[in-house]
């Protein structure tokens, strides 16, 4: 049988399985709809058991799809991977993206084994599909939190003149969901919400700050807050943090420009190791395999690698001003 369709029955029985096992272990809605209203109402549970449902699951208190898993309370202790989700404005959960990363993984793996290549390369190319999610992750959290602090200007303006105009400083918040597009319509229109709930407007202005980790967005919310405890012009103190923003971007463009030249050298000069040695093997096999089979040689190999991130982390200090 050919090593592309052995490979790909491979897969097809691993996906298979670890699906089969997700929809075994994974509790359906309907279930925890149940259990809520059985507590909610009192009826088809003795009082120990709805005590133990209560302890347990926190069915009142609780989304019905937020259940964390083991693997995700163990490392929230770490980090809070809920706020980085939420940042990523994604409705993937930590257990959809290690599923999509493991099932890319054994792809990358079956792959590299199908075309042939070395057997040193094959966890190398596994390991690359399987950080694909996370990298993807990564940037669509730092594309929108840049979206956010470019059109941060446009909503403190904006939020000026509705308070010149007369209105509140809710009537604001919606006028900025409204008229502005994501992501900083959804924020300002979440604290909006909130307010209607019967949120203060000072947690729901500090759950904004947690949610966007911005300098200048801190900023604002310690200005409203300050401003609505000792009174003052909010409108004017919105125009001046506004106006300086602009010019931080301003300068943030001048110094790309300046260093556009060392970016760009230093994308070549790690880039052109890693095209080279490819280009080498595709051309002669032989001549580069000593890497991996003389034990110097992968004394090299591994030096290469440690010279070749660290000289990444050095240019990539010296191109990285923070204005």
């Amino acid at each position: 049988m050919s090593p592309i369709l052995i490979g790909i029955a491979a897969f097809i029985a691993i996906a298979s399985l670890v699906g089969g096992v997700a929809v075994l272990l994974h509790e359906k809605p309907a279930g925890k709809i149940e259990d809520r209203l059985d507590v909610m109402t009192g009826q088809g549970r003795s009082s120990l058991e709805k005590g133990r449902l209560a302890a347990q699951n926190s069915i009142l208190n609780q989304p019905l799809e937020d259940q964390p898993s083991f693997i995700e309370n163990v490392l929230n202790r770490f980090g809070n991977f809920e706020l980085f989700f939420e940042q990523a404005d994604t409705s993937l959960t930590f257990s959809n993206l290690m599923m999509t990363a493991g099932i890319l993984t054994l792809v990358g793996a079956g792959a590299g084994a199908a075309t042939g290549i070395n057997l040193l390369l094959i966890p190398i190319v596994a390991l690359i599909m399987g950080s694909l999610p996370l990298v993807w992750l990564f940037l669509r959290r730092r594309r929108r939190l840049r979206a956010f602090a470019v059109q941060l200007p446009d909503a403190l303006e904006m939020l000026g003149r509705s308070l010149r105009a007369g209105q509140s400083l809710a009537a604001g918040f919606n006028a900025i969901s409204e008229e502005l597009s994501s992501p900083i319509s959804d924020e300002f229109g979440r604290v909006f919400e909130e307010q209607n709930l019967g949120i203060a407007l000072e947690d729901s202005l500090n759950s904004l700050g947690e949610r966007i980790p911005n300098l200048d967005l801190q900023f604002f919310c310690t200005a409203v807050i300050l401003q609505r405890q000792t009174g003052g012009d909010l409108a004017e103190i919105l125009d001046k943090i506004g106006s300086l923003i602009r010019e931080r971007f301003q300068i943030w463009g001048q110094v790309q420009a300046l260093t556009g030249e060392g970016r760009l050298s230093g994308a070549v000069l790690l880039g052109l190791p890693v095209a080279l040695f490819l280009v080498v093997y595709q051309m002669n096999p032989d001549y580069v395999s000593v890497l991996f089979t003389d034990p110097l040689g992968k004394k090299m190999l591994a030096g290469a690698i440690v010279m070749q991130i660290f000289g990444a982390l050095v240019i990539r200090k010296i191109v990285n001003i923070k204005v």
